[in-house]
């Protein structure tokens, strides 16, 4: 149902976002209390304090909030273009894809001295263009399989797909220059740990770019929902609208794993979880879908921080923590359904 914008539903996950990017940004080898931190930001600390939060801690804080609002919001065009609660990036193929691209550029594009021949700018149409790849190839192998569901064909030739993406991206890591193998390694969890502001702009300015296009598709969305055949009577162009919406969750899931690396399952858990506490058909849910992906990678990476110090482990490896179980306990509930 339509109606006001529902602030007072958006208010609890608000107020959880900026309480942890409080925390986050306080945590480190020098602790900072939230007070401080207040400080600081008003412009109100002192000059070690002012290079600790906005050169050391704040762009992995806003590029933690920008990149997991940004595969948030693909997994939920995903599954609401693919009609099934189970399609995310990550699921699909396409964050994986991403990563292909990004590896390749990187291999492709090293000399003898492991230094770039080309500007760093052109990686993230990398990481595009592995995605668009790998998403136009579960589209279409799914469209031209013409037995079964093809929902749930789109889900198990997204699943192959994926293994083939991290084959190739471990293949390119092993016949790659040494330096850059290391570098690549990135790509396969996922981190924040290198952000700088350069990244926080560019994932913010992708964001920026979807918010018209998805104002455009609002009334599409909802139409989605329905069977195709109602979805038609109702005047919507199926296939463009879908072509559209992908688009779109292609664009957002390369913007951002272009820069934080292959971070999983973030598209799949966060929709499912603003739709239990804000439902999925009130004014809003795009807004607590994002706001949900940016608290969950943001607590990842703190979590990632503070497990095993002086030890930085992977925040994609604990979104997958989460995302993993989550990903089998739909596959199961799908199949007893469908029994």
């Amino acid at each position: 149902m339509a109606g006001a914008f529902p602030l007072f539903r958006l208010l609890p996950v608000m107020l959880l976002v900026f309480a942890l990017t409080l925390a986050a940004t306080g945590i480190g080898s020098s602790f900072m209390p939230p007070e401080r931190v207040v400080a600081t930001l008003a412009g109100q600390g002192s000059r070690m304090d002012e290079v600790i939060v906005w050169t050391l801690r704040l762009p992995r804080v806003a590029l933690a909030i920008l990149a997991g609002a940004a595969l948030a919001l693909a997994g939920a065009l995903l599954q609401r273009v693919v009609r099934n609660p189970m399609a995310s990036p990550s699921v699909l193929g396409i964050t994986d894809g991403a990563a292909v691209g990004v590896v390749l550029f990187l291999w492709l594009f090293s000399d003898q001295a492991n230094n770039l021949t080309v500007s760093i700018h052109w990686q993230p149409l990398a990481a595009i263009a592995g995605a668009a790849v790998f998403g136009a190839l579960v589209i279409a192998l799914a469209s031209l399989d013409r037995a079964g569901s093809k929902p749930l064909k789109i889900i198990l030739y997204g699943i192959a797909l994926a293994a083939l993406a991290k084959a190739a991206v471990t293949l390119l890591i092993i016949l790659g220059p040494v330096y850059r193998a290391s570098q690549a390694l990135t790509w396969l969890t996922g981190s924040v740990g290198a952000a700088h502001w350069q990244d926080v702009l560019a994932v913010g300015l992708g964001l920026v770019a979807i918010i018209p296009v998805l104002l455009w598709q609002r009334l599409t969305l909802r139409q989605l929902v329905l069977d195709p055949q109602s979805a038609a009577v109702t005047g919507l162009s199926l296939d463009k609208a879908q072509f559209c919406l992908l688009a779109v969750a292609v664009f957002l899931t390369a913007i951002a794993t272009a820069h934080v690396g292959a971070i999983g399952f973030v598209g799949l858990v966060a929709p499912h979880v603003a739709r239990i506490f804000h439902g999925q058909f009130r004014s809003g849910y795009l807004v607590s879908v994002a706001l949900t992906g940016s608290f969950l990678v943001l607590a990842a990476d703190t979590l990632a921080r503070i497990i095993a110090p002086p030890l930085e482990l992977p925040a994609g490896a604990l979104t997958a923590l989460v995302g993993a179980p989550l990903f089998l306990y739909l596959l199961v509930k799908g199949r007893q359904s469908h029994a």
